[in-house]
């Protein structure tokens, strides 16, 4: 089996299956919750070499060897696991909640203007950027980031333009860098840039 990391046509194959269900599901309006979130995570580890099987489809901070798994992406780091559960309740309620008020601003089917777009997009870049912040999933967590913003953008009508893989490039890594740090700002300015760059191609 290939690692949980490599850019294999095993993942590749994962993530496209994974995001065919996300597109199903953001068409019906489902309401979002962090348990799709695990779903994806476990969905795209299908078939690769993970260290712990345990680490598949659970949370930081969660029963077993991810119990006290800590994160650090450079000087960055994830949210203490022992606050994980805590941190993805606070963004389930602030995501279902600002997704129940761009439901009723953007109903189905209606056309988009510039400020329902951005909106959208803004949604979006907060729920990719708070995702990294937390780094619920001991790997998996930008792809899962992804996930998220795609989800939201194909409910609302856009385009998934948020590559998966390979990791997006531009400014991206950056806006990451600064999302760990709380500052989800950036995400906004590099997703304009992606949308912009996938309706000019």
């Amino acid at each position: 089996m290939v690692d949980w990391d490599d850019d294999s046509p095993q993942l590749r194959h994962n993530l496209v299956r994974a995001l065919s269900r996300i597109r199903d599901a953001s068409r019906r309006r489902e309401t979002p919750t962090v348990e799709d979130a695990r779903e994806w995570q476990s969905a795209t580890m299908h078939g690769l070499d993970v260290p712990d099987s345990q680490y598949v489809g659970k949370f930081r901070g969660e029963a077993g060897p991810i119990k006290e798994y800590e994160i650090a992406i450079g000087d960055y780091r994830g949210a203490p696991a022992s606050e994980v559960e805590s941190e993805l309740k606070a963004f389930e309620h602030k995501l279902q909640e600002t997704v129940a008020a761009l439901d009723e601003l953007i109903p189905i089917d209606k056309e988009l203007d510039a400020d329902s777009a951005m909106a959208a997009i803004n949604l979006c870049a907060w729920t990719h950027a708070e995702w990294v912040r937390i780094h619920p999933f001991a790997n998996g967590n930008g792809r899962t980031a992804r996930f998220w913003a795609n989800s939201l953008l194909m409910r609302y009508g856009l385009p998934p333009f948020v590559r998966l893989r390979p990791r997006p490039d531009g400014g991206y890594s950056s806006a990451g860098e600064k999302a760990m740090r709380g500052d989800w700002k950036p995400t906004v300015k590099v997703f304009q840039e992606m949308l912009r760059d996938f309706t000019v191609d």
